[in-house]
């Protein structure tokens, strides 16, 4: 026989801050965008440094890098695993942990949200103009071509979000960039 136990749990020490650090729904989809970048620009970038004359991808170097300083995809496909394949990653991985970059924080004009939330825009910024750049090179748009903008640009909406915005939104005073003087009298209506 099964019984209902019916409890009345009271809040311990500590429950606001664990109701602060609840990960609303559009951030954990950031996550999962960051997260699908990074490893579909793994996957090509090594394979473009695998085989930098692209013929393992259906892209033939001589052809299709015609208007681009480049011979071959070794290069390309180094900048598409650094930039787009690591990066995303650890992107994701300062907006799960929220440690304090020093190097991420003089990147960021937006000193009361954490330096994630602004390198999680730069990621989408970068790859719409990725994107833009190689369909000028190649001359041709092409479905991933239209996908991989539109996730750029899914990356950036997402990260704009004001649910988004308020999960990074620093405490004044602490953790805040700004010192604790200006901390007190920053104010961010979201």
């Amino acid at each position: 026989m099964s019984q209902r136990v019916n409890r009345t749990v009271k809040p311990g020490v500590g429950s606001e801050e664990k109701e602060a650090e609840r990960r609303p729904p559009s951030v954990l989809f950031l996550y999962v965008l960051q997260a699908f970048l990074g490893l579909g620009a793994i996957a090509g970038g090594v394979m473009l440094i695998i085989d930098p004359s692209g013929s393992m991808m259906g892209m033939p170097a001589d052809i299709v890098l015609k208007r681009s300083p480049f011979s071959d995809y070794l290069f390309p496909g180094i900048i598409l695993l650094a930039v787009f394949g690591l990066f995303p990653f650890l992107v994701l991985y300062g907006m799960v942990k929220k440690p304090r970059w020093a190097w991420a924080d003089t990147l960021t004009p937006f000193k009361e949200l954490h330096s994630s939330w602004a390198l999680s825009l730069y990621v989408g910024f970068g790859q719409i103009i990725w994107i833009m750049v190689e369909t000028y090179i190649m001359n041709s748009v092409s479905l991933v071509h239209v996908f991989y903008m539109s996730l750029g640009l899914l990356i950036q909406i997402v990260t704009l979000l004001p649910s988004v915005q308020r999960f990074f939104l620093l405490p004044p005073g602490r953790g805040s960039h700004l010192p604790d003087r200006e901390a007190g009298s920053y104010k961010v209506n979201l």
